[in-house]
């Protein structure tokens, strides 16, 4: 089970990556075009918010069974996994980048949806998923993905 749920995670954060990228392209041309927002914009900054959050419970579901998180195996302690790259980078650095990129998506998503006029909303889209986009960036282990 533990393969499927990696191998799920790993080939959805191809499209996560894409589909964030794309939703902070069509914020930023948005904004700067001064285009008038439409429906085509809800449903791509909605379909972000929930391809990030499918990418959460898969990772949740990871962190919890990993052998490479080396928080719930006997005998390894804070000290341990903080001195160790791959073990810091899979168990604290990766899990808590991720979960502060979702949140910035979803800030952004709720707070959009309280503007009522387009320049505001592609303004803080583009704000918070430019924000979650660098995050996740920063974090991704690029060496298992290449």
């Amino acid at each position: 089970m533990y393969t499927t749920i990696q191998a799920a995670h790993s080939y959805w954060a191809y499209l996560v990556l894409i589909v964030t990228f794309f939703a902070v392209i069509n914020a930023i041309m948005g904004l700067v075009s001064k285009r008038e927002y439409k429906p085509q914009d809800f449903r791509i900054s909605l379909f972000t918010l929930i391809v990030t959050h499918l990418q959460l419970v898969l990772g949740m579901l990871i962190f919890f069974t990993s052998p490479l998180v080396a928080w719930f195996n006997e005998g390894v302690g804070m000290k341990e996994i903080m001195k160790d790259p791959t073990m810091r980078l899979y168990s604290v650095e990766h899990p808590l980048m991720m979960i502060i990129t979702i949140a910035l998506i979803t800030i952004g998503y709720s707070k959009h949806k309280k503007k009522l006029t387009s320049t505001p909303k592609f303004k803080t889209l583009a704000i918070f998923y430019t924000l979650g986009f660098i995050a996740l960036l920063s974090r991704i282990p690029w060496s298992s993905w290449f």
